[in-house]
Formats: structure tokens, C-alpha cells, sequence
């Protein structure tokens, strides 16, 4: 997910129905790092629950599945989002839990009271200087709670660096300037276990490529535009010409990385996982 960027004045404008467009496998890694997720310590009380960069609610809905009383809130800056996460998922849970939205920007978000879990879905990497804000965060956990996300960790692959260099080139350069490298913000899963573990947490971190197969002409756009495309849409809103130029370019690119073979086309996708668990 996609939707936490570092100040509202900058925010990309995010689509849910395009994101939605690749629901399962975006929310494949999500149901990883959910099953590494260990219990949480609420002795018989319903577990309070927050998802930073909760998106248009999906994954954030999966949270109910394993902790059917749990009170889960869904912090997003993104109204259009939001709003979406609002209509599909907000009220009463199935298991007798609650689940509400509200705005926030991920990057100056501190828990207004104690969590039993923290969690954030393919958000971070839009968010500088992210790791700056563990300490408040696992601050923020009750002991014996979780501080658990995922983040895409592909911003080498062709996909992402070849957006890159066609903001970077003559045509683009002055428009887009680094529209098409403002997501570029993790670390490597060394340094994430280091910082979680300078902060008293077990932690646990691990990394794993996907190989997605996709179906459809041109699916690496059709993915992108849901994610790493936002900035450079946003950036080109209202000049229908200029949009359609950019991606014609891009999708050539992309064509070129990513050929087509009998079944579909071969996406690989790596991302980064972390669970941190606060002693008691």
C-alpha cells in the first residue's frame, strides 16, 4: 500500500478501484506478515489494534479475521481512500469487534494511547526517515506488543528504476523532477533488524521474492498505476496529452523488461518483512 506519504501538501491523488485492481496479490505478503505475528498478550480483553497506511481497507478487514474483538483503526492520508475503507469496512466486525478510519499522516503519527499492535502494509517506503519513528511507536506498545510491517524492497528493479530515468530525462526532467523516486525510502533488512533490536524488541525480519505471474497487455503498468505511478499521474493531472506521452514511453520500457511469455507475464516482486515484539 501506497498511501502514506510525507506531508499532505505533496500527497499523491491515490485511485482505490485502480489498487484494487491487483487485491489479491497485493495483499499476499500482508497474510505473511500477519501469520508471523505472535500473540498478543490482552488477557481476555479485546485487543486495541492500529494499521498505518490502511489504503481502501482491505488488509486492514483481515485484521478482524485473526482478532475478531478487536477495536482496529485504519490511519490513512489519503481522502479517496479513506472514504472507500469508510463505505466497504467501517462498524461492527463479524467476531463483535469494531473497525474505524481516520486521517493521519504516517510520517508525524504517534499512538494517542497504548496499542497491542502496530502494523503497517507496503506504506513505509513513502515515508522519510520512517525508522525515526520506531522508537515512539514500540513507545506506544503495550508490553508484550507487536510492531509489525511490510514494505516493497524492488526500487532496483526495472519496474521502479526504469520510471526513475525517464522522469530523469530531457523531456520529463523539469515537470517531474524525483516524481518518479519519491517511494525510494527503506533499508535493507540488516539495518531494520538492528534498529528494532537497539529497542529491546525479538525481533524477526526476512525477506522474500514473489514471482507474480500476470495476466492482460501491458499488466506491469496497469500494477504500477496503481502505486508507483501516483506521483508522476498527479504530478500530470489535467494535461491528458502529456499523461498519454508518458506512458506510451513508459509502457515501451516496460514491454522491453518484462516480455510476455505463453502464460502471462513474469513479475517479480521482493519485499521486506518485520515483526519487533516489545518485552513484557
Amino acid at each position: 500500500m501506497r498511501s502514506a506519504p510525507s506531508s499532505a501538501s505533496t500527497a499523491p491523488i491515490w485511485d482505490p478501484q485502480q489498487y484494487l485492481r491487483h487485491a489479491g496479490l497485493r495483499a499476499r505478503p500482508f497474510l505473511d506478515l500477519l501469520a508471523r505475528i505472535p500473540h498478543l498478550p490482552t488477557e481476555g480483553r479485546p485487543a486495541r489494534i492500529a494499521d498505518l497506511g490502511c489504503g481502501p481497507g482491505n488488509v486492514t478487514a483481515l485484521l478482524a479475521d485473526r482478532w475478531p474483538d478487536a477495536h482496529i483503526t485504519g490511519f490513512d492520508l489519503s481522502p479517496d481512500m479513506l472514504q472507500r475503507a469508510e463505505k466497504d469496512y467501517a462498524g461492527t466486525t463479524a467476531g463483535g469487534g469494531w473497525l474505524d478510519f481516520r486521517p493521519a499522516d504516517a510520517a508525524h503519527w504517534n499512538p494517542e494511547e497504548p496499542y497491542d499492535l502496530i502494523v503497517s502494509n507496503a506504506a513505509l517506503q513513502w515515508v522519510p526517515n520512517h525508522p525515526e519513528s520506531f522508537t515512539p511507536w514500540i513507545a506506544g506498545l503495550k508490553p508484550g506488543g507487536t510492531f509489525a510491517f511490510q514494505v516493497p524492497g524492488n526500487f532496483t528493479s526495472p519496474s521502479h528504476a526504469l520510471l526513475g530515468e525517464l522522469c530523469d530525462t530531457p523531456q520529463w526532467r523539469d515537470r517531474l523532477g524525483d516524481q518518479g523516486r519519491r517511494f525510494i525510502h527503506v533499508l535493507d533488512p540488516a539495518d531494520y533488524l538492528t534498529r528494532l533490536a537497539d529497542l529491546g524488541c525479538a525481533t524477526d525480519v526476512w525477506e522474500t521474492t514473489y514471482s507474480q505471474l500476470l495476466p492482460g497487455e501491458d499488466p506491469i503498468l496497469d500494477w504500477v498505476k496503481g502505486t508507483a505511478l501516483r506521483p508522476v499521474l498527479t504530478a500530470l493531472e489535467g494535461d491528458p496529452r502529456a499523461t498519454e506521452a508518458f506512458l506510451a514511453a513508459y509502457r515501451d520500457l516496460l514491454r522491453a523488461a518484462y516480455p510476455p511469455g505463453p502464460h502471462g507475464t513474469v513479475f517479480p516482486f521482493r519485499r521486506i518483512f518485520a515483526v519487533a515484539t516489545k518485552g513484557l
